[in-house]
């Protein structure tokens, strides 16, 4: 407990500074929604291609090494991005900072998992899994909505650059406070164990190549890949616009909320809904199992993206109105997330690499979100919001077709049902 809950905070905030709170500093300083959006989603590719160096962190040192290391390499890069934010090429300096940032962040993943896995037995890894969980999204609460509304709340008395670099130099300051703690209590290996673990570069290369290639060659993987992709496709497109439709002016198409009110909606409200919907879709699916479950988790996660098309072509006023769009969104996302993940946990990971095929498994899932991510804000800069959000419904419309046809290989464990 001193130290799971503080490590999986610190793998959540870099994936959430850069996909979201970044977003909207850089849309409060005048960078167009589509140079946000391919840049913001780019830099994530670093936690796609995780998997292909996760060996390599085997050859020198220790996993908990390489999360003090990353978390202090984090903190010192962010206190680089405050000096960046007053120069006049502010974004290509922040922006290069921070793809720096998520391969910092990617490399801390890898070690954090490991600690969790190599320090835990079996039973202590079910034990704490709740907290793991709740942590990481934690971060998204502390991110997305605390962060974002102190940076409203200082917009308005210090201006916005110098309010973002106090932002920055709050995460900063975190990441090295966190490197400093657990310096001091994360578990240490012992020599045996560290020689064990370490191998030569071409036993790491060759065991890369055997994890690649069965992968790869497991039953129907390119229909389960299928799925993978497409299942959050339309997701990629609304993630990155829907924070810069809620934040654009009203004569612009957009709901032209403040800074403030984006924090504590989208980050705080949001959020919760999100857990809220992930512990209720894991009763769900163990009553029912993943097989019966999986069209109705694919409708729990596309069908509420109609919210923002509702929201785009009535544009309310009334804060309740928006707050419970998004609830219902993100309740929906939660739900059907479980889904997706449980079937490359069942379906797609067993066998002898379980555990690097669960990474390249849900690395491909994040190359799906990241390639229409990618696009999206010059698909929204040149069809306007309303004609977005109705196009981010017919992105949809693969998720329901591979969910329908998707194979299960692996005999799923018999419910209660």
């Amino acid at each position: 407990m001193f130290w799971i809950p503080t490590l999986y905070f610190a793998m959540g905030m870099p994936f959430v500074s850069i996909n979201s709170v970044a977003g909207i500093m850089y849309k409060n300083m005048g960078i167009t929604d589509a140079k946000i959006a391919f840049w913001t989603a780019l830099i994530l590719f670093f936690w796609t291609i995780k998997p292909l160096w996760s060996p390599f962190l085997e050859i020198y040192k220790t996993k908990r090494f390489f999360a003090i290391t990353a978390q202090f390499s984090i903190g010192v890069l962010f206190a680089l991005v405050v000096f960046t934010l007053p120069m006049t090429d502010f974004f290509k300096y922040s922006i290069g900072l921070l793809a720096v940032v998520a391969f910092c962040g990617a490399t801390h993943d890898i070690a954090a998992d490991g600690i969790y896995i190599n320090a835990l037995t079996n039973r202590e890894q079910a034990k704490y899994i709740g907290w793991q969980g709740a942590f990481y999204n934690m971060a998204k609460i502390v991110g997305s909505g605390a962060l974002v509304y102190l940076a409203g709340t200082l917009e308005k008395s210090r201006g916005v650059t110098n309010a973002w670099m106090m932002i920055m130099g709050i995460c900063s300051a975190v990441f090295i406070s966190l490197a400093i703690y657990h310096y001091f209590v994360l578990p240490k290996e012992n020599n045996s164990q560290v020689n064990t673990h370490q191998k030569s570069f071409k036993n790491v290369l060759e065991e890369l190549g055997k994890i690649i290639k069965t992968f790869f060659t497991k039953p129907q993987i390119l229909w389960s890949i299928g799925f993978v992709i497409f299942y959050r496709f339309a997701e990629g497109f609304a993630i990155k616009i829907a924070p810069l439709f809620f934040k654009a002016p009203r004569t612009a198409g957009g709901l032209g909320l403040s800074t403030e009110d984006i924090g504590i909606i989208y980050g705080t409200y949001g959020s919760i809904a999100f857990i809220l919907g992930s512990v209720l879709a894991g009763h769900f699916i163990s009553a029912r199992g993943l097989k019966k479950s999986l069209i109705w988790l694919c409708c729990a996660f596309n069908i509420p993206f109609v919210v923002y098309a509702l929201l785009a072509f009535y544009v309310p006023e009334n804060l309740y109105v928006i707050g419970a769009a998004v609830v219902f969104e993100y309740f929906g996302y939660g739900f059907g997330f479980v889904g997706l993940m449980l079937y490359i946990m069942q379906q797609i990971a067993p066998g002898e690499h379980k555990t690097s095929h669960y990474a390249f498994a849900t690395g491909i899932m994040n190359f799906g979100v990241m390639l229409p991510g990618m696009i999206s804000g010059y698909i929204s800069d040149a069809i306007g919001y309303k004609m977005f959000f109705i196009w981010v419904l017919v992105a949809t419309i693969p998720a329901f077709l591979v969910t329908m046809f998707v194979p299960f290989p692996h005999q799923e464990e018999k419910t209660g049902a």
